[in-house]
Parts: C-alpha cells; sequence; structure tokens
C-alpha cells in the first residue's frame, strides 16, 4: 500500500539520499523554503517531489522516484498532489527545470517556455541561479 504525505523532520537523511542518487540539487535544501511530500510503500520512503512558492508562481523541485520503485506510478501521484497543494495555496502556475525528464512532464500537461518568462522571483531562487544547469529545460504549467 502506498500512501503520499507531507514530510516529516526525520525523513531529511532518506530524502536527500534519494536526490542524491538522482544527482537531483541539496545544497541548498537547509536554508531554502521547499516544502516536500513522499510517496512512502511498506513503511520506506520510495519517492519524494518539493514545491518552492514564489509568490503566486511555484517551482517544482526534484522529483525523485527509487529506482526500485519505478514505474508504479510514484511520480505522477506525487505531481498530482503538489499542484492541488498549490492550488490551495493560490499558487496560479508551477515552472520546473529538468533535464531528462520534460517527455514525462509534457505527459502532465507543461510545456517548455524560456527562462526569461518567467517571474522573477522563480529566477533568483538558488534553483535557477546556480543549482540547474543553463541547459536545463524550463518548463510551466498554468494551473
Amino acid at each position: 500500500m502506498t500512501s503520499i504525505r507531507p514530510s516529516r523532520a526525520d525523513d531529511v537523511d532518506a530524502i536527500t539520499a534519494l536526490l542524491e542518487t538522482h544527482a537531483l540539487p541539496t545544497a541548498d535544501l537547509a536554508a531554502s523554503q521547499v516544502s516536500f511530500w513522499v510517496a512512502e510503500e511498506d513503511g520506506r520512503i520510495a519517492a519524494v517531489i518539493g514545491l518552492e512558492q514564489h509568490g503566486d508562481t511555484g517551482l517544482l523541485r526534484s522529483l525523485a522516484v527509487s529506482p526500485l520503485h519505478q514505474g508504479k506510478g510514484h511520480g505522477q501521484r506525487l505531481v498530482q498532489s503538489l499542484e492541488a497543494e498549490a492550488r490551495m495555496r493560490g499558487i496560479t502556475g508551477i515552472v520546473l527545470l529538468t533535464q531528462t525528464a520534460d517527455a514525462f512532464f509534457a505527459r502532465l500537461g507543461y510545456a517548455v517556455v524560456a527562462r526569461d518568462t518567467v517571474p522573477d522571483a522563480v529566477r533568483d531562487s538558488a534553483e535557477f541561479r546556480s543549482l540547474c544547469p543553463a541547459s536545463a529545460l524550463c518548463m510551466l504549467k498554468p494551473l
């Protein structure tokens, strides 16, 4: 049985390890305002996703699924949960950067946009300024 829940303080090490397994940024997590949700299967974290809010725009941070749990729909369910939470927070669009998952996010309604079209507050985030390479695609989904 899989459940999706907000992360807890005792999840930090497991989340960090999962993100690092996928070579996703973790350097700014302690100082950032990222909210994480996890998919938990049999008491273990199977997948994670993060949301960083910048006014009415959300920055999707670090969707990662454990290799043992890929192909089970955890990623899609986490994105849907994040989008529902974003709507409740008054967020009207979700932005993300990706080097490998553009086809996955395109299937969920995200479209490639130019980086300079996203709000300044998002472009000023560590994710945009230094953590993700300039070669990463920028994608947006209006909510």
